[in-house]
């Protein structure tokens, strides 16, 4: 395997490009031989979470997201969603929690469960990429 693997896709940020980034990064995992298991499904719902904070919290300012799916070295599994707004995610008060706002600690949690880390870096145009790493552990496609 190379040491770097890497792929890429930018949907419109509109709710529908929520499930195609879904797909997207499970149809890549599947490809690079992470066909089921927990990191799996751990990482369908992060990339769910951010790409539905990049819809809906860049207020029109980003007309598209781009996410990110890096294979490093057969060790890590990088996500990474970028989009062009450049407030940095934060999490919500308990209040607004009631009935959103829980995708950062949803992302967080599940990063921390599966031994990875979460990093922000600002773009050059101004936006933002959030990243999730996480160890690279291939499960054998049944």
């Amino acid at each position: 395997m190379a040491d770097l693997q890497e792929t890429t896709i930018t949907l419109p940020s509109a709710p529908a490009s929520v499930t195609a980034a879904r797909r997207y990064v499970t149809r890549i995992l599947a490809e690079w031989g992470m066909a089921h298991g927990d990191v799996v499904d751990a990482v369908r719902l992060i990339v769910s979470e951010l790409a539905t904070n990049a819809v809906q919290h860049t207020r029109g300012q980003s007309p598209t997201f781009t996410v990110e799916v890096r294979l490093e070295r057969s060790e890590q599994l990088r996500v990474g969603v970028t989009d062009s707004h450049p407030r940095r995610p934060r999490r919500l008060p308990a209040a607004v929690q009631q009935d959103n706002g829980r995708g950062l600690v949803i992302i967080r949690t599940l990063t921390a469960e599966s031994g990875g880390d979460l990093t922000i870096t600002p773009t050059p145009d101004g936006g933002k990429t959030v990243w999730v790493t996480l160890p690279w552990l291939p499960v054998p496609a049944s």
